[in-house]
């Protein structure tokens, strides 16, 4: 292989094995929480958990309350829109320069996360066919990719770097898929009023990006004043703004880079030549000024949605997901018996929906596409680890305990999905971790 080559596949795994290491660090963190909420929820304390997060907060003015919702509701509405920003900005920078930029390379990851979405939902369905349970369909759809990517990390070197792209684009694309089934299926009554105002931001966030607007503060403003409220009070979920207003923010360079480098080069032999003061240990006013003139110049040269992106990534990751796991994960015991469990399907839909539905949904489409040569094999792909990607796809938790909430109101029901979600995932992941790690030694 020749130098450059090396090159090459060093430039790309660099940014990928750091993404993966940041979500094999906030799998851990995440995982905490599920087993914290699960420990207080079975505990003494389990009356004041869930009390605590029915209390109302609101805003008063003039003695009228304004957006007066309990703070779970608050963690599923609000915090969980910080989340689908991020997935938004994730889904634009991949659209944009990433793996789904390339419609050759992305076309095999994008029709087996269609695979594995089609047959969860269908299998989900064959069990709950009607009722209340059937609202749950969408529950199964969804794989958590912050749990699958921490299991790649453990794995390290035994998964090709192909594999690991290839999965990474499929959860992202499955994600897409999960916002668009939450707009569309799980929504309340709509407002038209607030919907069209929600818009007409949105449009003013596309007129700045398109004027050259790169100052996120407006993209704040406007994405959370404008369009978060105003699609809160419509009925549609507030996360489907977010994604939308993802998409609004620039994701071009102001500077060119050989220009900032030229720049760069300028502005340190500038820095080099201006004698320090030895006296004190500060910098000169001069010294100051061009290292100002370097943050600018460095600003210019990272598009506003990487800066965003990079900013929230750590937030997202190690305190709003494992809050939204304190909130959602807790399942009470104590009353529950294993006959209850089973009055519905709801459980043994979701569970065989990720379990089997996402193997055979990601397994099937894959093979079908790569044999009738509608997209071309990853390099290092052989079937037995195309099963294991599969099983890791059954890692539902994030994404699927948030449809739950969505899905019913009927704690019993809730509280089936979850224990599927929680069985499916367990056992997904372990063997998805065995397949992968003898099948690539």
């Amino acid at each position: 292989m020749s130098k450059n080559k090396y090159k090459r596949l060093d430039s790309l795994k660099k940014p990928i094995n750091k993404f993966i290491s940041q979500e094999k660090s906030g799998s851990i963190v995440l995982g905490i929480s599920v087993i914290l909420a699960l420990i207080v929820a079975n505990s003494p304390f389990s009356e004041h958990y869930f009390h605590f997060f029915e209390n109302k907060v609101g805003l008063q003015f003039n003695n009228e309350t304004y957006l007066n919702y309990s703070i779970h509701h608050w963690i599923n509405d609000g915090l969980m829109a910080v989340f689908f920003f991020v997935v938004g900005l994730e889904l634009k920078r991949e659209m944009v320069a990433g793996e789904l930029s390339n419609p050759r390379k992305a076309l095999l990851p994008m029709l087996a996360a269609v695979g594995g979405m089609i047959v969860p939902a269908a299998i989900y369905i064959l069990f709950n066919s009607s009722g209340e349970e059937h609202a749950g369909w969408g529950i199964p759809m969804a794989t958590d990719i912050a749990f699958v990517l921490g299991i790649l990390y453990l794995l390290g070197d035994r998964i090709p770097l192909s594999l690991k792209i290839f999965l990474t684009a499929l959860a992202i694309v499955d994600d897409l898929g999960a916002v668009l089934v939450i707009a569309f299926f799980y929504t309340s009554d709509i407002s038209t009023t607030n919907l069209l105002i929600g818009f007409g931001f949105i449009a003013l966030m596309i007129i700045g990006n398109r004027m050259g607007i790169r100052n996120i503060f407006f993209y704040a403003i406007c994405g959370i004043l404008g369009v978060w409220i105003a699609f809160l009070l419509s009925g549609i979920h507030a996360t489907i703004a977010a994604v939308l207003a993802a998409f609004t923010i620039p994701s071009d360079i102001k500077l060119k880079e050989s220009i900032f480098i030229s720049k760069l080069n300028s502005r340190l032999q500038e820095f080099k030549q201006i004698d320090p003061d030895n006296k004190k240990a500060m910098l000169t006013n001069e010294q100051l000024h061009v290292l100002e003139e370097i943050k600018s110049d460095t600003n210019e040269v990272i598009p506003p949605l990487q800066q965003l992106e990079h900013a929230l990534h750590p937030m997202v990751t190690y305190i709003i997901l494992p809050i939204f796991a304190l909130a959602n994960a807790g399942v009470s015991f104590a009353d529950t018996n294993v006959d209850s469990l089973f009055n519905s399907n709801v459980l043994l839909g979701v569970c065989f929906g990720l379990l089997l539905g996402k193997v055979i949904g990601i397994v099937g489409f894959t093979w079908l596409s790569i044999k009738f040569k509608i997209a071309p094999q990853p390099e290092g792909m052989s079937f037995r680890n195309l099963v294991g990607l599969g099983f890791l796809g059954a890692i539902g938790f994030t994404m699927s305990l948030f449809v739950t909430t969505l899905a019913f109101t009927h704690e019993e029901f809730i509280t089936q999905a979850k224990i599927g979600i929680f069985a499916a995932s367990i056992l997904g992941g372990t063997f998805g971790y065995i397949l992968l790690k003898k099948g690539n030694k």
